[in-house]
């Protein structure tokens, strides 16, 4: 069984920074991406970044120029940094993996950790 732990998240002042981490309980090389996701109170959960095997990112529009995601294949571990950061990015951010096998998806989501942005 997968599992992965998020930690990083907190409180912080409009136009800090934070970084997430994600680390999984085992080698990150199984997955053909993995992510982190949000969710604000009331809202739905939605896609901030990706980054693949292969090492292609993408991002939310809404974050594109602010928000990095990195990985460590060493140490199983994917990170999101994240740098003048705004009210409206305040959420319970997820980490997820996502891999085939036999043509079939899986998806793994971790436990969340919250952010708080406010002054």
């Amino acid at each position: 069984q997968v599992q992965l732990v998020e930690s990083g998240g907190g409180l912080v002042q409009p136009g800090e920074a934070l970084r997430l981490s994600c680390v999984a309980s085992g080698s990150i090389f199984m997955f053909n991406r993995m992510g982190w996701y949000r969710q604000a109170p009331g809202k739905e959960r939605d896609l901030v970044a990706i980054i693949t095997r292969t090492g292609f990112t993408d991002y939310a529009d809404s974050v594109k120029g602010r928000f990095t995601i990195s990985r460590d294949n060493g140490k199983n571990a994917v990170y999101l940094q994240m740098n003048s950061l705004k009210p409206e990015d305040t959420a319970v951010y997820y980490c997820n993996a996502y891999t085939t096998a036999y043509g079939v998806g899986s998806d793994y989501w971790g436990q969340g950790t919250q952010v708080t942005v406010s002054s």
